[in-house]
């Protein structure tokens, strides 16, 4: 080996192959794990240091011939930004490494003399990562370098500390100290853990406020928060001295943020990027052996700081440094990413909403670099990152708001026939993070940041669903959004319940047209023949069969025929059969529903005559539509999609199902008068209206009439009265309804994508008419462009039209009055020629979206024509 190459054995092995030089360590010395990874540090650090000063300074021989060496004479003069980073990818390709000169050997304690503060900030100064050596050279004279390496740099940060350092480079005009202050911090984890410490909790408060605290309603990191002894847990005193960490103070880190942006950033800027992105490296190199030992609070206490940030969703913060964070933090056990989102959660909160901003702006960047790239969003690996991340933070955003018990939740309902409604036969897999948590979406009545601010529109433009469907059936572990639904918006969901439906229906079509070579009739869709004028009769009598007999051919695509009508369903006819279904099944004469007076809200009738089996098939229409992507006009309120995803009504519900009931009771719970008996005279009998208008009464406890409403019982009548009206009452008719609902989407991913609002949207659709999307989106066809006369004449009809003669023409044209996820864009329109002028009125291929026009004359014709047919053809001129 040439001498230039020559270096110690410890070097070469962690230069080479850094498991073998932490094997070596391991057999020579027989250390600990944890001295391996210090040493294995140490040695990297060391290395990239030496390339540093070769780059820089040379080797110091005059016929050297590394090209990477300044005494080369190859190399063009670099700035120190510039050395560092080709110091650290010459470190990761493994470079030439000449013999350091030996005036640029790192001096060692021994050398330096007795001199206490010069030996600590070399220690200091030696143990960190040249990036802040980089911005020392670059922001001071040799002459201040001198006095600056006296003052040593403090081995973690407080609010006062960092006053002081900005105070004393400002008064200095020199702000070396606050960069080298900055990277020695910011790079290293066991640094900034233990900075911006919350003050101890003495033993005596500690004692006190366990006094008055319920320990048994506590989690385990709080009784240990409480305590002072986080780490009482760890298998000695002594390790868990060493891995105790105070939490953060975070009203102090955004005081010193605050104070420290209040400089130009560009004063401080790359040596925080580049002290997070070794920060960064050093959190992906440690995790996988901090997992294995159970030392993780630090790495809460790291995120925290790093995401308290003010400027890191902008400049080189935003391109540099919050990828490679995010990188790192993907790697985060179950128990780190829990102990994150309830720190987030409690004293962080107020910081939420600016940390989703960061993230969405980050995944905002990658895709738009994706798109240019024609490369998949699912394979880049920062978006997949942030998104990871982002969850912990969707998680946290829950327990910042408004949360009910999970005691709400139910995983059976009893039926009056079956006993315990059975389980859907594919049940999803539960989250990890929701588990240790004990939290999940249905239980956040409130989020402190909506729901629907966490939806990336530009990624969800970018997703291609088709893709990301395959990823998330795969068992191969590829990233699927589909798994964190909270980013994407309901339409691009809508896609991935599209497909679902779509391959399962082509896979029982698949097994109907195999069953003709064993000798079957085959049976390739689930075809229902009608009378129009018994609909409900003969669909009920039908599906009731299907469901009996065969209940796996109501996942097959569904297929109406009228009895005595011509026309083939492409889609079409099938929308006109479950208009005509749901206005028959909500007609009063029924009296399975009734309509509440004040939110003309549908409800289950607690007191209908009709059988369990009619309100099976009842949710067996409501699933056939979700299944066959038809919307629905029905007004159900929000408790019931609530329930149909797993919660049991309650109080807060009664918002939307009875407003008045519900400002009622709730000045019964804001009343604090003593004489409360006296004001109400309320007693735990009930009256409510069946839906003939005869009154019932009903006592919420045995001899309720007889029990007063007080102070002290309010709340538990309050919960009593709405779990009556909500589920007791009408459970027979819901648990029945709910089954028959199950029957057709058990096996969708229907749980996983929506949540109970979501769920309404793609039942009912959206109530946004904005015919303006529809005109930009509409295509035309037979000769019509959108600057053809009759066009503009059309759009200036439809627009001057009414809501209702709008919802008419929707029904005309589409099938549907109703608005489809994602707004009217997303029907795709096709207006297309119908031959010349003539009295014949427009007519529609529903099945297609297709609008056939005669090219009229005149404006007010086609204004007259048109209106004619959408308030005259209903069940004629739709084809």
């Amino acid at each position: 080996m040439n001498s230039s190459n020559q270096i110690t054995d410890t070097d070469e092995a962690s230069r080479t192959n850094p498991e073998a030089s932490s094997s070596t360590f391991s057999n020579e010395k027989k250390s600990t794990d944890n001295k391996d990874e210090v040493m294995k540090r140490a040695a990297a650090k060391k290395l990239i240091e030496r390339y540093f000063y070769q780059l820089t300074d040379g080797c110091g021989n005059p016929h050297c011939d590394n090209k990477y060496c300044a005494s080369s004479g190859e190399m063009k003069p670099l700035t120190p930004d510039e050395a560092a980073a080709q110091a650290i990818q010459l470190f990761s390709q493994d470079a030439r490494l000449c013999e350091r000169h030996p005036n640029k050997i790192a001096r060692k304690q021994g050398n330096i003399g007795s001199n206490k503060s010069e030996t600590t900030n070399d220690v200091n100064y030696k143990s960190n990562l040249p990036t802040n050596e980089i911005e020392s050279q670059s922001n001071y004279s040799n002459k201040d370098s001198a006095k600056y390496n006296c003052a040593p740099v403090p081995t973690f940060l407080t609010e006062q500390a960092l006053y002081d350092v900005i105070d004393d480079c400002e008064a200095n005009n020199s702000y070396s100290p606050l960069i080298r202050t900055l990277g020695e911090i910011f790079s290293s984890i066991e640094n900034l853990s233990k900075s911006f410490p919350q003050e101890a909790i003495t033993p005596t408060n500690a004692t006190s406020s366990l006094e008055n605290t319920d320990i048994k309603a506590l989690k385990k990191e709080e009784v240990r928060s409480l305590e002072g002894e986080k780490d009482k847990d760890e298998d000695s005193s002594a390790e868990s001295s060493k891995n105790s960490f105070a939490p953060v103070d975070v009203s102090s880190v955004r005081r010193a943020f605050t104070a420290l942006f209040k400089l130009k950033t560009s004063i401080f800027e790359n040596a925080l990027v580049n002290a997070l992105v070794t920060l960064a490296g050093n959190l992906q190199m440690e995790l996988p052996t901090r997992k294995e030992r159970g030392i993780n609070d630090d790495i809460v206490n790291v995120l925290i700081i790093v995401f308290e940030i003010p400027g890191l969703g902008s400049g080189d913060l935003l391109e540099t440094a919050l990828p490679a964070i995010c990188r790192a933090a993907q790697g985060l056990p179950v128990e780190v990413q829990a102990s994150l989102a309830r720190q987030w959660s409690g004293v962080a909160r107020s910081s939420l909403r600016n940390i989703l901003e960061n993230l969405q702006q980050l995944i905002t960047l990658r895709a738009m670099m994706t798109l240019l790239r024609d490369f998949c969003v699912q394979d880049e690996n920062v978006i997949t990152s942030a998104t990871k991340l982002m969850k912990i933070l969707y998680y946290a955003n829950m327990l910042a708001g408004v949360l009910e018990s999970p005691e709400l939740r139910y995983h059976s309902l009893t039926d009056s026939t079956d006993g315990l409604l059975s389980k859907p036969k594919n049940t999803l897999p539960s989250d990890p993070l929701a588990d240790e948590l004990g939290v999940h979406v249905l239980d956040c009545r409130t989020p402190y940041i909506p729901f629907s601010e966490f939806y990336h529109e530009p990624l969800s433009e970018a997703v291609e669903m088709d893709r990301d469907f395959a990823n998330y059936k795969s068992e191969t572990g590829k990233f699927s959004f589909m798994h964190y639904p909270f980013i994407l918006t309901p339409a691009t969901k809508t896609m991935g319940l599209y497909f679902d439906n779509r391959i399962r229906m082509y896979s029982e079509r698949r097994i109907s047209f195999l069953q003709t070579f064993t000798g079957l009739p085959s049976q390739p869709f689930l075809k229902l023949k009608v009378r129009r004028d018994h609909i409900i009769d003969d669909a009920l009598v039908e599906l009731e069969m299907i469901s009996m007999d065969n209940p796996s051919d109501l996942k097959k695509q569904l297929v109406v025929e009228f009895e005595g009508e011509q026309g083939i369903d492409e889609g079409g006819v099938s929308k006109e059969f479950f208009q005509l279904v749901i206005e028959e099944i909500f007609n009063p004469d029924y009296a399975m529903f009734a309509i509440q007076p004040e939110s003309q809200a549908t409800w289950f009738n607690p007191t209908s005559f009709e059988s369990d089996a009619q309100f099976k098939l009842i949710g067996i229409v409501l699933g056939l539509a979700i299944y066959n992507n038809v919307i629905l006009a029905v007004n159900f309120p929000m408790v019931l999609y609530r329930k149909l995803m797993g919660k049991r009504g309650s109080f807060e519900d009664l918002q939307d199902w009875n407003p008045v009931l519900y400002n009622s009771l709730k000045q019964l719970l804001e009343f604090d008068e003593p004489n409360l008996e006296e004001v109400f005279m309320q007693t735990f009998r009930i009256s409510y209206q069946d839906v003939f208008g005869s009154t019932i009464d009903y006592d919420l406890k045995e001899n309720g009439e007889k029990i007063n409403v007080t102070q002290e019982t309010k709340y538990e009548f309050v919960d009593m009265y709405a779990d009556f009206l909500l589920n007791k009452a009408v459970e027979k008719q819901f648990s029945a309804f709910y089954r028959g609902f199950q029957m057709v989407v058990d096996e969708s991913p229907l749980e996983l994508l929506f949540r109970p609002e979501e769920i309404e949207l793609l039942i009912c659709g959206s109530k946004n008419f904005d015919f303006d999307e529809l005109e930009h989106s509409t295509e035309y066809d037979g000769g019509y462009t959108n600057e053809s006369q009759i066009i503009k004449d059309f759009w200036s009809v439809v627009h001057a039209l009414s809501t209702e003669d709008k919802r008419k023409l929707l029904q005309f044209t589409t099938g549907s009055d109703r608005v489809p996820i994602g707004g009217l864009s997303r029907l795709k329109l096709v207006i297309a020629k119908n031959g010349p002028d003539s009295d014949r009125l427009p007519t529609a291929h529903t099945c297609f979206n297709v609008l056939l026009l005669p090219e009229y004359s005149s404006k007010e014709k086609l204004k007259d024509r048109l209106v004619k047919a959408i308030n005259y053809s209903k069940g004629f001129g739709m084809l």
